[in-house]
């Protein structure tokens, strides 16, 4: 288990404290597996600075995925034209 610290912008860091947003998606450019601690620092990007405001999480589930694996249930137009959606299950 380690502690992965990220940045997240206010609106997102509210709703995750809150309990109203339990899900993360990010770029694939940082190891994190289930079991590690997510500590997120919130970010403002209109001063640049962090808020001082920080929570951790427990990672659950982490799914990677580039682009073409997903073209398994959908054609890469669709992707593109439609986008994704990360639907949270409560």
């Amino acid at each position: 288990m380690k502690k992965v610290e990220k940045k997240v912008w206010p609106e997102y860091f509210q709703k995750i404290l809150e309990g109203e947003k339990t899900f993360e998606l990010r770029l694939n450019d940082f190891d994190i597996q289930e079991g590690d601690i997510f500590f997120l620092r919130e970010w403002d990007p209109k001063i640049k600075d962090y808020t001082g405001r920080e929570l951790e999480k427990k990672v659950g589930f982490v799914g990677q995925w580039k682009i073409n694996d997903l073209t398994v249930f959908w054609k890469k137009e669709e992707i593109e034209e439609k986008g994704l959606q990360i639907i949270s299950l409560l």
